[in-house]
């Protein structure tokens, strides 16, 4: 990470709705994780707010983590942002997706409690 985006992180300016962690080879990146700039008006031209950033993991991490992936579904995702003595942490944890018919099952069940709400409201 640039230094300007360590500022940025440390006041807050970071979304990780829509990020993930990818293990390639021997490394881990976070991928669409958006890092907001510091100062709009020292922005270099090519700064990409939501560029891929390597992560720092011990290899045995590393090697558990991507055995762990290989499993049919599981995805790595940041959880939080937090310092931790003059560094960034990032905690993420593994996720299973969600099948479409969940989807739908869950909406159904979010509906009906809206409408349930609505109603006792509405007495």
């Amino acid at each position: 990470m640039a230094g300007h985006e360590v500022k940025s992180v440390r006041s807050g300016r970071v979304q990780l709705q829509g990020a993930y962690v990818v293990i390639e080879g021997d490394e881990a990146f976070l991928i669409n994780a958006t890092i907001s700039p510091y100062q709009v008006n020292n922005l270099t031209a090519q700064y990409d707010p939501t560029r891929s950033r390597k992560l720092l993991l011990r290899q045995k991490e590393i090697a558990d983590l991507s055995r762990e992936l290989k499993q049919k579904g599981l995805t790595l995702i940041p959880i939080r942002v937090y310092n931790k003595a003059n560094r960034i942490k990032i905690e993420f944890g593994l996720a299973r997706g969600k099948k479409s018919f969940d989807k739908r099952e869950t909406i159904k069940k979010r509906d009906f409690k809206r409408q349930k709400e609505k109603l006792l409201k509405n007495r």
